[in-house]
């Protein structure tokens, strides 16, 4: 049992650590593995394959265990090493603790957004992009994208997510309107006024690499989607009675039939269902 705590209340021995840890990752190849596997498991809704990533029931279970698998991967390397979660409600600018030169570095330089500090920096040496590099072979970032701001949610836009007692509502994917805590929390059932809430409006205040399927390639993605956990944990106590949905697979004449993941179905690349990562009790926990 170990704790993912706070990354504004981590020790600057607790940064080099985690940092050390994630750039040995990245000169071995296991980082970039990681980075192809969300990549090829980001499916749009507007495709008929199976989604399990983004824009279906399943987001918080397979990113869950996609954390998970990062997590064993550092703790390879530094043991008792484990993910930060960032709280984007309260550390909600680009001088906040986590875009500092001894953590993530800050926002990319203004022309090709590439970020110029910290040890993810190009310059460093140790930080290539590999996977989906259309963009740049270095790391690029637009905190708060100041050409055309856009703020992080506020804590009333993630109470809005949290106060939903229905997990997922049909027709399981990003245009479910009607309510369901995973669709706005993942950030699609935004009001016209807006494209996003939530999870996805961080992805776009972040900017740059954090903005595709390739998002992994911004070591930022994982204290987003630690916090994303720890929100989804959050719900299922304020709603003790609502449980993962759909609960039955989808039967035959469903549009969504063999695209989204039910409760007792497998989702790739693990093998594992919705149920085996319902809880993370035993394996760590928040503080």
């Amino acid at each position: 049992m170990y704790t993912r705590q706070n990354q504004r209340n981590l020790t600057s021995a607790q940064k080099r650590r985690f940092t050390a840890a994630v750039l040995e990752l990245k000169r071995t190849g296991a980082y970039d593995d990681l980075v192809r596997t969300h990549d090829k498991y980001f499916v749009p809704d507007k495709d008929t394959k199976l989604r399990v990533g983004h824009m279906s029931p399943s987001f918080f279970p397979w990113h869950r265990r996609y954390l998970l698998e990062f997590e064993r991967l550092l703790q390879g390397v530094a043991p008792g090493v484990s993910v930060p979660y960032w709280d984007w409600t309260t550390d909600n600018s680009p001088a906040s603790s986590l875009w500092a030169e001894d953590f993530l570095g800050g926002t990319g330089r203004a022309g090709d957004r590439q970020v110029m500090t910290g040890p993810f920096a190009h310059s460093r040496g140790n930080w290539e992009i590999t996977v989906g590099f259309s963009e740049a072979r270095f790391l690029t970032r637009n905190l708060g994208r100041p050409q055309s701001p856009i703020a992080l949610p506020t804590a009333a836009e993630l109470q809005w997510a949290l106060d939903d007692p229905t997990y997922d509502t049909e027709p399981w994917n990003s245009t479910a309107r009607e309510g369901g805590f995973r669709n706005k929390l993942e950030g699609w059932a935004a009001p016209k006024s807006e494209r996003w809430r939530n999870h996805n409006k961080v992805h776009q205040w972040i900017g740059g690499h954090m903005t595709g399927g390739a998002a992994p390639n911004d070591p930022a993605f994982w204290l987003h989607h630690a916090f994303v956990d720890l929100l989804w944990d959050r719900w299922q106590r304020q709603h003790p009675g609502s449980g993962y949905l759909p609960a039955a697979p989808l039967p035959l004449g469903d549009l969504q039939h063999g695209r989204v993941v039910s409760l007792d179905e497998p989702m790739p690349p693990w093998g594992i269902t919705p149920r085996e990562m319902l809880g993370h009790q035993g394996l760590y926990r928040y503080e």
